[in-house]
């Protein structure tokens, strides 16, 4: 009786009710206090990821086998001429770096795939790793699709108006872009260049829009026309005819030509050669092109072309996994209607599929060089 009587006061005096509220907060108090841990401030409205993260140089490699990662600048620390250098990282005995640049945690850096797509990450969005470590699998950061395998990487600042992306197509289509048309906040891939009847992306070059740009062929065919031929185009075209194909031959590569580098072919029995720029003459574009190697039986056809110059160094990988690195200044250098030489001896069921420039590290050598007392043919 004395609970009724009790809570029949309590419902009946307002007072009452405010005094049980307060002793039963300062309990809870006392048993939970707990010092905030968050601090109240003014509202600084939507904050990107990229300003909440120190704007810092780093290093980023990318292997030829496609894993990825950066480092700080820092890392890498400044040596006297002539030093050994340090590893930038640890690489299966079947994969080597085939990129290293220097880009920051605010720039972004473009992937582009053999289906026509751009991908792009930021800096900060590469993951960091140490540096003898392999890195990450591209493909499952970016999620590309079965098949995808990317073609190109590019670093950029920013988005401008006054660069231009020039991509070519295994069909001998050739197309120009405006960097600045490939700015999105889209998240996943886009399309950069569309593609028909089972087309696919070779090569990827980012110019100034005054530059002279070489196609060649897997039957040895090269053509070398004016970038200002080409009109920019938007993102989703198809672009415009860059070399007329014999039946049967397709574009290996693209590059970008200049007075102070040379073409490098590569061909699937292992033949190679070096020739100058200036050896292949400016034409129309949408022509046959020129012969840009004698090929034969013996050689067949061309499976892989670089930019070089003499400093740098190649790395040749065969159907079986073999791999020989070379310097380029160990390479002969060739007029355009000749063989080549022997870069890389291979087994009978063998053949050359892939060839790259690598970042070569000081104090390293490479494999045996080609053999350069093997004659060429004419």
């Amino acid at each position: 009786m004395k609970t009724i009587a009790h809570l029949k006061e309590v419902l009946g005096d307002m007072k009452l009710v405010y005094d049980i509220i307060k002793d039963e907060l300062l309990r809870i108090r006392d048993e939970f206090a707990d010092p905030r841990r968050t601090k109240i401030g003014l509202s600084v409205g939507d904050l990107a990821d990229e300003d909440l993260i120190a704007e810092e140089d780093i290093v980023v490699t990318m292997t030829h086998k496609g894993y990825i990662k950066r480092l700080p600048v820092d890392t890498y620390r400044a040596q006297r001429r002539g030093g050994r250098g340090i590893t930038a990282l640890n690489t299966r005995a079947d994969d080597f770096v085939e990129q290293l640049f220097v880009a920051s945690t605010h720039s972004y850096v473009l992937f582009f795939t053999n289906l026509g797509r751009v991908y792009r990450l930021r800096g900060h969005e590469i993951p960091e790793a140490g540096r003898n470590a392999r890195g990450f699998a591209v493909i499952n950061i970016l999620k590309l699709e079965p098949g995808e395998r990317i073609q190109a990487t590019i670093p950029i600042k920013e988005y401008s108006d006054d660069q231009y992306l020039v991509m070519a197509t295994r069909s001998g289509m050739i197309k120009k872009t405006t960097l600045s048309e490939f700015e999105t906040n889209r998240t996943g891939g886009l399309i950069c260049i569309t593609l028909v009847d089972d087309d696919e992306l070779v090569g990827i070059e980012l110019t100034d829009g005054e530059k002279d740009v070489v196609l060649v062929t897997k039957e040895a065919q090269a053509i070398r026309f004016e970038e200002e031929q080409i009109r920019p185009m938007g993102r989703a075209a198809q672009g415009v005819i860059g070399i007329r194909l014999n039946e049967g031959d397709e574009v290996i590569g693209l590059g970008v030509a200049n007075d102070s580098s040379e073409l490098l072919v590569v061909t699937e029995r292992g033949f190679g050669k070096r020739t100058p720029f200036k050896e292949y003459r400016i034409t129309n574009r949408a022509g046959k092109g020129v012969l840009t190697l004698n090929k034969t039986e013996r050689t067949g056809p061309i499976v892989g072309i670089q930019v070089v110059q003499e400093f740098n160094e190649i790395m040749l990988l065969s159907l079986e996994g073999i791999m020989i690195r070379m310097k380029v200044a160990e390479i002969s250098q060739l007029g355009r209607n000749t063989q080549g030489v022997t870069l890389m001896r291979l087994a009978e069921n063998d053949q050359v599929v892939a060839v790259a420039n690598i970042v070569a590290r000081d104090g390293e050598s490479g494999e045996e060089g080609p053999d350069n007392n093997q004659e060429s043919e004419e």
